[in-house]
């Protein structure tokens, strides 16, 4: 559906720049934008390349283990069926860290494993567990220490501050996770 919305504004624009006479423009608009997203990549492969290195050799360092450890009591308060020892711990403590650090391409293979992991245990399958439900809130609402995605856009698009976005964004992911933990803790009351 999204590719049809996507796809009739394309053509709505090339017909409406056709009619008014700017397909120039329009084709300058397209060439533009196509040279931005480019370099916007760029920027981003060597962001990602940086941070997912870093927190690969934070795991070989044992430091993801540290984290985790430190994590425990908050992931065994949020998923009280997870049995200890279970994998989908490891792997929601990779996915919150990597979130935290606001490295959300490095937490989704986490988070692809982790849901892997509580469909294990998970009876009707087919059907999201209450686990499932809050760890897919857990990982939307994404709570962030540094914001390393948003840093770097705005870096790349001229930016005068590119780290003012650091505390209304730990602010908003705050709110959200704490709202998302509530929510979800509330609605596994109701439907257990």
């Amino acid at each position: 559906m999204l590719n049809l919305l996507w796809g009739a504004m394309i053509v709505i624009g090339v017909i409406w720049g056709a009619f008014h006479g700017t397909l120039g423009a329009v084709t300058q608009g397209v060439l533009g934008g196509a040279r931005d997203a480019v370099s916007l990549c760029v920027t981003m492969l060597g962001i990602l390349s940086f941070w997912s290195g870093i927190l690969e050799i934070g795991e070989r360092a044992g430091l993801l283990e540290k984290f985790s450890r430190a994590l425990r009591p908050f992931i065994r308060f949020l998923f009280p069926g997870i049995p200890k020892g279970h994998p989908a711990e490891q792997a929601i403590s990779t996915n919150v860290i990597a979130n935290m650090l606001g490295l959300g391409w490095a937490a989704t293979p986490a988070g692809l494993k982790a849901m892997e992991q509580l469909d294990t245990l998970n009876e009707k399958k087919g059907v999201a567990t209450n686990a499932m439900c809050t760890f897919l809130i857990l990982n939307m609402s994404s709570l962030q220490l540094i914001p390393i995605n948003m840093i770097a856009y705005r870096s790349q698009y001229g930016s005068v501050s590119p780290a003012a976005i650091v505390m209304p964004a730990l602010l908003a992911t705050s709110v959200s996770t704490l709202v998302g933990i509530l929510a979800a803790k509330a609605l596994e009351r109701l439907w257990p």
